[in-house]
């Protein structure tokens, strides 16, 4: 078939090399596009920079995502399923494939494809920087010129048929969702089920923060997002807790108390983390805060700090009798099977086995030698 250029688009000249399947499809926003591509010189070799199958999967892009290559959606919306086709691009719509292929390299070998980036439009990063790290892709950064796209569409994706990336979502989609997250991490908890319940709960508190991200701190909008995000970060970290993730407990509360240094299950959350983690004074610290903060939990409060003292005591006896064991170990070398004499004279019959303990010895000849413990 002949060259033909693309309506309403000027410098897009489309060739199509396999006729595709039924009509052309509908392309409504956030349409999933899955498709195959080679990229190539509109030189006399046609030499091929880029070639998807490469990368054993096909590519994706979403309809109306702001992908930065936007002639790609102008070129795979003309074509129906199964179809492939031969697109020649001016240089006016190719500047950024530099820093697009960049990015898909990357990703095809498991890496960040904002690697090196800035915070910035993707002209800025153009400008930005010298090198792609590709010397094929730094040629087209330095002369930018028409570029060959063989496109193979292999499916359409109906914006409903899958379940759609957080990215994805409108701000209306996003709190829509957050019900459902908070409600089937509950179900989850109830279950015992405590890591899949934080990863719901994590993902509600996700969705939050990024339309969060788009209100100015201090509106009444950001202060009642706030709101919904506090008991989220609660429950997953209550989850941490019974999977034994204490630090994790520590850095999500510590984070909260920043922000809203009244919150009371916040700090009691931390404490029972610091108790975990054998942290006395801080946990001592955050129980008594629950106690000022709220007075009706004053017995609870107590209840832990005497648990708290109790543990400590364990830990204080433990540790000690860890040393003394440690210290046996030298002492009573060379005894096993052998009548130690000690300096009371007193032969121990129990060290014909290694003895567990010293203190135990020195409690057992001290009876011996005085009759008291």
């Amino acid at each position: 078939m002949q060259e033909a250029y693309l309506l309403g688009h000027p410098g897009v000249k489309k060739k199509i090399l396999h006729g595709g399947q039924g009509p052309l499809p509908h392309f409504p926003k956030g349409t999933k596009l899955v498709f195959h591509f080679q990229t190539l010189l509109d030189n006399f070799e046609r030499t091929v920079i880029d070639d998807s199958r490469k990368n054993k999967r096909p590519t994706e892009i979403f309809v109306g995502k702001m992908f930065k290559m936007e002639v790609w959606e102008v070129l795979l919306t003309s074509m129906r399923i199964g179809e492939v086709a031969e697109f020649w691009c001016d240089a006016i719509h190719t500047g950024l494939y530099p820093m697009v292929s960049k990015g898909m390299r990357l990703a095809a070998q498991g890496k960040d494809p904002l690697e090196g980036q800035r915070h910035t439009c993707g002209m800025g990063n153009l400008f930005h920087y010298h090198s792609t790290g590709f010397p094929e892709l730094d040629e087209l950064m330095r002369t930018p010129q028409p570029l060959i796209f063989i496109m193979e569409l292999i499916s359409v994706g109906d914006p409903f048929s899958y379940q759609r990336e957080s990215w994805m979502m409108e701000k209306d989609e996003k709190l829509k969702v957050v019900p459902s997250l908070h409600l089937l991490g509950n179900a989850l908890v109830k279950q015992g089920r405590f890591h899949e319940a934080a990863e719901k709960y994590q993902e509600a508190v996700v969705l939050l923060r990024t339309v969060q991200s788009r209100e100015m701190p201090g509106d009444e909008d950001y202060i009642n997002l706030d709101r919904f995000i506090i008991p989220l970060v609660l429950n997953y970290c209550q989850c941490m807790l019974e999977l034994e993730e204490y630090y994790e407990v520590i850095e999500h509360t510590t984070e909260l108390l920043d922000k809203h240094k009244d919150c009371v299950k916040a700090y009691y959350k931390r404490a029972k983390a610091y108790v975990a983690v054998w942290s006395e004074r801080e946990a001592r610290r955050d129980f008594q805060m629950v106690a000022n903060l709220d007075i009706t939990l004053s017995r609870l409060v107590q209840r832990e700090l005497n648990l708290l003292s109790e543990r400590m005591k364990e830990k204080y006896w433990e540790d000690k009798e860890r040393r003394c064991t440690m210290g046996s170990k030298n002492c009573l070398a060379g005894t096993t099977g052998k009548l130690k004499k000690f300096p009371w004279g007193i032969s121990n019959p129990a060290l014909t086995k290694p003895y567990p303990s010293l203190c135990v010895f020195l409690r057992w000849n001290i009876k011996e030698k005085t009759g008291n413990l």
